[in-house]
């Protein structure tokens, strides 16, 4: 930007140069294709994705020190209202900061790394399978490397017990060890099937080439349906152990992406659990549509019946509340928007509920309000890694539940994707997921809080209370778990 403009009075020699000003047009990215096309949904997509270069003009950012009367110029030449005038800074590409290169020597200038933090027991597991057999695996980006999610489909795609593995991708990375070792599982004469969201926004033509790619290598590859997004981070391993055909399973809060892993904090589960693997057996089922609806006792899986549990587990501490006893709700999420849970909420609160929640994004809840949310208390965290966890734990009279997965309270994540969020069954990874949501709750540092005043005030710590900055303090708290 700055070469530009220092050009610019050589590009325009013979002309008076009154003023320079960056502009960045947005124009509308959404796909509008017909839900009964006859044909391939990824392919008519593929086809439509040039729309969005000339796409209905929506926005405009521009510097805020042009002239009144150049803006007005500029609005009415490309046909926009003023609403659709956003005033900005000199400089408008912010997304070209994460390229930039390391500024020298000055250790002021960036972030001290954090080494990544062993798994107690995955990272010098010989034998993926008999440890997760044993007990469940939580792992934690970006505090943990992503490379146990990419070791264990590798061993899948060699191990000669395996005979299937199933994935559902949102938004597939670039050549990625995940992508290599799905193509080596084809080579190795193993069932592969792959779900792609061919609608996952700005990714849709990365994620159709794909698809094609494995399809060519012989992988089973399903792609979305016209009205309904497969947001769900899962995927599913079956392998014949004594004459038993076993499953295995990850279900997780974020994308099978090792490069956002590095920035995005989200939690996985490895699991064996035979009440969680036939469930989500079930949700590939439906994928692959050889079934309707996937029966579903343990696992939260959206469209299907999110809605109607979480509905069930609001309700009931609102009734334990009204019977006198505790009652309490605390989640984090991304965002909160869904009007019937929000109503479902202030009832909560008005009960006597008392509700914590977590939410790094927008909520159209507000809390804090006499008679009507004041009960309900709301922090975001915005630190050097982006919040990116959903998990719901319900005081259930003392015999609490707790569920993480990849569904905001959104009406979208509960009625229009297929989301798939998980119980925790097993203690230790209850105990783990709690603490570091405790941890999260008592931020001090870097947590704002959501209420009515939207001043987003910064929590601060009271005299002689100790200063916390979550994401550093799970840092600590995983290493010493871990390492100790």
């Amino acid at each position: 930007d700055d070469i530009i403009r220092y050009k610019m009075p050589s590009v325009f020699s013979k002309e008076e140069i009154t003023g320079i000003y960056e502009i960045k047009m947005s124009r509308d990215a959404e796909l509008y294709i017909d839900d009964q096309y006859d044909g391939v949904l990824a392919e008519k997509i593929y086809d439509s994705l040039a729309q969005r270069t000339d796409g209905q003009p929506t926005r405009l950012l521009y510097d805020a020190d042009m002239p009144k009367d150049f803006q007005k110029k500029l609005r009415k030449h490309l046909g926009l209202g003023k609403i659709d005038m956003m005033p900005g800074g000199r400089y408008h590409n912010f997304s070209d900061f994460f390229s930039f290169p390391n500024p020298g020597h000055n250790k002021d200038l960036v972030y001290e790394a954090l080494k990544p933090i062993p798994h107690r027991e995955l990272e010098n597991s010989d034998n993926y399978f008999d440890s997760i057999r044993g007990k469940d695996m939580l792992v934690h980006f970006p505090y943990m490397s992503f490379s146990y999610v990419e070791k264990f489909i590798e061993k899948a795609a060699n191990d000669p017990d395996v005979s299937a593995i199933k994935i559902s991708f949102y938004r597939v990375a670039d050549e990625s060890n995940l992508t290599t070792s799905l193509l080596k599982a084809l080579k190795n004469g193993k069932e592969v099937t792959v779900f792609i969201e061919a609608k996952a926004r700005f990714d849709e033509e990365n994620n159709i080439t794909w698809g094609r790619k494995f399809e060519e290598k012989g992988a089973k590859v399903i792609y979305s349906y016209p009205k309904i997004k497969v947001h769900s981070k899962v995927f599913f391993v079956e392998r014949t152990e004594n004459g038993e055909k076993l499953r295995y399973a990850y279900i997780g809060t974020g994308n099978f992406n090792s490069e956002t892993s590095k920035i995005y904090c989200d939690h996985g589960l490895f699991t064996a659990s035979k009440k969680i693997t036939k469930e989500l057996e079930r949700v590939f089922k439906v994928l692959e549509g050889d079934l309707i609806i996937p029966r579903a006792k343990n696992l939260l899986i959206s469209p299907f019946n999110t809605r109607r549990d979480f509905t069930k587990l609001i309700l009931q501490e609102i009734d334990y509340a009204k019977e006198g006893l505790e009652a309490k709700i605390t989640a984090k999420m991304n965002s909160l928007e869904d009007p019937e849970i929000i109503n479902l909420l202030y009832k909560a609160s008005q009960s006597g509920v008392k509700v914590r929640l977590i939410i790094r994004g927008f909520t159209c809840l507000t809390a804090g309000m006499p008679k009507i949310s004041e009960n309900i208390y709301i922090t975001s965290i915005i630190d050097r890694f982006l919040e990116h966890g959903r998990i719901y734990l319900f005081h259930n009279k003392g015999e609490e539940k707790m569920y993480f997965g990849s569904a905001d309270w959104m009406t979208r994540n509960l009625d229009r994707r297929i989301e798939v969020l998980a119980p925790v069954m097993q203690e230790h990874v209850f105990n783990e997921l709690k603490d570091i949501l405790e941890i999260q709750l008592n931020d001090n540092q870097k947590a704002r809080i959501q209420d009515a005043s939207e001043e987003n005030k910064y929590v601060k710590p009271k005299a002689g209370e100790e200063k916390i900055r979550s994401q550093y303090k799970i840092y600590e708290y995983l290493k010493e778990k871990h390492t100790a």
